[in-house]
């Protein structure tokens, strides 16, 4: 299953991550090397919010992740929410349709 966390972002955002930005992104690998983290990363330019991609049997890692990041943590992120994704095509598929092989 697939899991979107969907970042809304203070106005300041910008001018205020570069402070946090190393922990943030070391939170984000460290995430992608264990196979949570699919793929994450700004919407826009100028950014207007982030998505990130999980990959899981639950919303928990998703959850976690926000938790600890420090963008979350240092108001960077107004809001955050996650979304399960069934995911029916691609490479990453995780729910393929019945008549692809699953259920």
């Amino acid at each position: 299953m697939h899991y979107l966390l969907r970042y809304e972002i203070a106005s300041d955002y910008l001018t205020r991550r570069a402070e946090f930005r190393a922990a943030h992104l070391a939170l984000a690998w460290a995430a992608a090397d264990r196979g949570e983290l699919v793929l994450g990363g700004v919407l826009g330019d100028p950014p207007q919010a982030s998505l990130l991609v999980f990959a899981g049997d639950s919303a928990v890692v998703a959850e976690g992740f926000a938790a600890a990041d420090p963008y979350v943590q240092h108001g960077l992120v107004t809001a955050w929410s996650v979304t399960e994704w069934l995911t029916v095509a691609g490479s990453a598929v995780t729910d393929p349709p019945f008549e692809l092989g699953g259920k």
